[in-house]
């Protein structure tokens, strides 16, 4: 650097005028002191890499061995290993000589210093700080003694220390993955050290990759006690990550758990195991946890062998099927074992699947017995686009072979169930149909459809309820045709949309029933969501038959200051043939779903903001024979400036033909209110109006700062809840990337529901 300098110096200055005595004897000829400071200085250093640069700007100090250059602008070109300081420059010398001059090359020492004491700051936000740091390719950075920290500084503008930091004895950041690895690791919440880490690879820093993080768990359990547990990961690199993840329960003991992940270039799978062996499993009382030794192995994986095709796995076993809710390792209420391919393309998906499903909860194998399998199941659909606008043609095909151990059947206030029969029941289906959209003068929308199902069944009889073995061969023509007429307004600010709409649905066919045993339609509810459908079924076993006419309309505004509306509604009516919904099968299918008369019941759903941080949302059903409410539901959820409430209510009115006595009332609220900067309070109850009982109440407190949420949650449940009488304490903690900043409340569009 300092060549440089003197031939920068030499070309500038030899003139004359060098004899008159203006120039200094020792200009950049000083003696260099090797205890000047090293380093640079600007108020932002930010890495762009699109262009794989780094560019310090504002005020720039390069400082190595008492040279001092500064200016607006210094970029490092990672490609070209070039840095060079760009517009005006003032280099000054050991004894106090300058030179000014434009777009100076940096090169020697004084190159190296720029690497030395290092602060990147990202576009957003995050910084990275750095003893030194060592560029050896394009694809790699090096930086040594060196920190990350999402929030910058980590300090707000009161002086508080905010957010997480991690130090590290090396930070290596690979560009061609994004994938980051830290050495010798120790993360700072709060400014605090809590944990370390020996090695840690993270595939970038996003806020789903930090959940590899080191994370502590606290929690409370009446029949486990305290319990207080960490996870780490112990072993990790770009293809591998192991965890270990032991807690300890202070009335049941040490819980320990392990888990690995394997990575590849075109999938990847996981392994968990965990178990415990309890103290007091009499703490379980008559539950299936009252066992000794408790566990569970979950396996699971997916590949992309190709690039329009994935295969995958996923299979879980333990020793009871209330482990994992009581240990808190799921909340799900069920698991599923299988394996499958699938395909996806442009016009064509295919999906094959072989699987079981397991119960979770205070479950016998009894229960389980009666779970169903399908061995196997398979949807296939191709769509074909027709040349010269002539509409789209569709093919659908659907098998599934369903096998049972058991029966599985209940009896509700004396009307029975069955869920599924016991012995083996295959179903194929085969669509095919053809649709085109036709705009007419004067904005007339017309869609007809034409098609044509066929389906085959076989059930093999070895259920003692529905003996006898069975099979079915039917063939439905279909034909539709969706009349819309969308009449707009607008002011130039508020836009209105009024869409009337009309549907005539023919299904040619008196068979309902077409799949022998009813195990993939069993839920129905209709409302907005349904009413122009021309199959309202929820799966393949059942179908629609007859004509119907489906008769409403939707109105939709959007208003100049964000607000909006959207309404729709209207009704349906069996105008010929079997009504599909008045044949009940043995899952109870359709009783009391409102459709079941030649004139159904009247169905709207209302949603909306009118103020900004408020949203609602409602639904309803009205029986319009005798005009008295079936069903209704309403939601709506407000959120500003960190405050946030959220109110629910529902009405299910009573339905004995379900076994339904009473009417069912249910409200459930919400309320989150700041105490302080980054706290807030944060509590629920929900209310059992038809039994005046009260259902569950909760509260807790939460901190968060953007970049770190740290929270504790208590609950109670009421004797009316589907787990009465029980009380949880959950502890919460999650490290956020920059991306992930939330300073303030936010809701849901509330989806209110039946």
């Amino acid at each position: 650097m300092r060549a440089l300098l003197v031939g920068a110096s030499l070309c500038l200055f030899a003139l004359p005028v060098a004899a008159q005595g203006l120039v200094p004897a020792d200009f950049f000829n000083a003696p260099i002191d090797p205890a000047s400071p090293t380093g640079v200085e600007a108020n932002v250093l930010t890495f762009n890499a699109k262009t794989n640069t780094i560019e310090a700007s504002g005020g720039v100090v390069l400082k190595s061995s008492g040279y001092v250059v500064t200016g607006e602008r210094l970029v490092y070109d990672r490609n070209a290993n070039s840095v060079k300081m760009a517009g005006a420059v003032t280099v000054t010398d050991p004894s106090g000589n300058v030179m000014e001059t434009t777009d100076l090359d940096i090169t020697g020492g004084l190159k190296q210093a720029f690497f030395n004491a290092l602060t990147i700051t990202a576009y957003d936000g995050s910084r990275i700080t750095a003893d030194s740091a060592d560029y050896d390719s394009v694809l790699q950075s090096i930086y040594n003694n060196a920190s990350y920290a999402p929030c910058g500084e980590c300090v707000d503008d009161k002086g508080r220390r905010i957010g997480w930091s991690v130090n590290a004895s090396r930070i290596v950041h690979n560009s061609e993955d994004s994938s980051v690895t830290l050495e010798n690791s120790t993360l700072y919440l709060l400014g605090v050290p809590v944990a370390w880490v020996p090695y840690l690879w993270l595939p970038d820093l996003s806020e789903s990759a930090l959940s590899r993080a080191p994370r502590p768990t606290f929690s409370y359990g009446e029949k486990t006690g305290v319990g207080v547990g960490v996870s780490v990961n112990v072993y990790g690199n770009k293809w591998t990550d192991v965890w270990l993840s032991p807690k300890f329960f202070s009335r049941q003991g040490f819980l320990l758990g392990a888990e690995w992940e394997q990575r590849f270039e075109n999938g990847s799978f996981r392994v968990k195991a965990s178990g415990i062996n309890q103290w007091d499993p009499s703490a379980f009382g008559t539950e299936v946890g009252n066992r000794e030794w408790r566990g569970a192995i979950q396996t699971s994986g997916s590949f992309t062998p190709i690039e329009t095709w994935e295969v995958g796995w996923s299979y879980t076993a333990f020793s009871d099927a209330n482990y994992l809710s009581d240990y808190e390792l799921t909340t799900a209420k069920s698991s599923t074992n299988e394996v499958y391919a699938t395909h996806v393309s442009e016009q064509t998906y295919f999906d094959i699947r072989l699987q079981q499903f397991n119960q979770l909860g205070n479950v016998t194998q009894a229960s389980q017995d009666a779970q169903g399998a399908n061995l196997p199941v398979t949807r296939f659909e191709h769509i074909i686009d027709l040349e010269d606008d002539m509409g789209r043609l569709a093919f659908e095909g659907h098998l599934r072979n369903v096998v049972r151990n058991a029966d599985s059947s209940t009896t509700v206030n004396g009307v029975p169930y069955v869920y599924g029969y016991q012995g083996t029941k295959t179903h194929a289906t085969v669509q095919a149909s053809w649709q085109k959209q036709i705009i007419a003068d004067g904005g007339f929308v017309f869609t007809p459809y034409l098609g044509a199902r066929a389906d085959f069944s076989y059930y093999d009889g070895k259920s003692v309820l529905l003996p006898g073995e069975a099979s079915l061969l039917s063939a439905t023509p279909i034909a539709a045709i969706d009349v819309r007429y969308p009449l707009m307004a607008s002011n130039g600010a508020d836009v209105h949309i009024i869409e009337p709409i009309a549907q005539l649905v023919y299904r040619g066919s008196d068979r309902t029933m077409l799949g022998i045993t009813n195990d993939d339609a069993q839920s129905f509810v209709f409302d907005d969501t349904n009413l122009f459908s021309y199959n309202r079924f929820s799966g393949y076993d059942r179908q629609e038959t007859g004509l119907r006419a489906n008769i409403g309309g939707r109105y939709q505004a959007n208003f100049d200051n964000g607000s909006y509306l959207e309404l729709i509604g209207g009704q349906s009516f069996q105008l010929a043939g079997a009504n599909a919904f008045s044949t009940v099968d043995h899952a109870n299918t359709g009783a009391g779903g409102g459709i079941g008369n030649d004139a159904s019941y009247a169905v709207l759903g209302a949603y909306g903001s009118f103020t900004p941080g408020l949203t609602f949302g409602a639904k309803t059903q009205i029986d319009t024979s005798a005009w008295k409410l079936a069903r209704f539901g309403a939601g709506a959820s407000y959120g500003a400036e960190g405050y946030g409430a959220t109110l629910d209510y529902r009405f299910i009115g009573a339905n004995p033909s379900l076994g339904q006595l009473l009417d069912q009332h249910e409200v459930v609220g919400g309320l989150t209110i700041p105490v302080a900067d980054y706290w807030s309070l944060k509590g629920n109850a929900a209310w059992d109006l038809s039994a005046n009982s009260w259902l569950q109440v909760g509260g807790g407190v939460v901190y968060d700062d953007g970049y770190l949420t740290i929270g504790a949650n208590a609950q109670r449940n009421g004797p009316t809840h589907t787990s009465p009488n029980s009380t949880s304490v959950l502890a919460t903690f999650a490290i956020k990337a920059p991306a992930g900043l939330n300073l303030g409340y936010s809701g849901a569009v509330p989806t209110p529901s039946f």
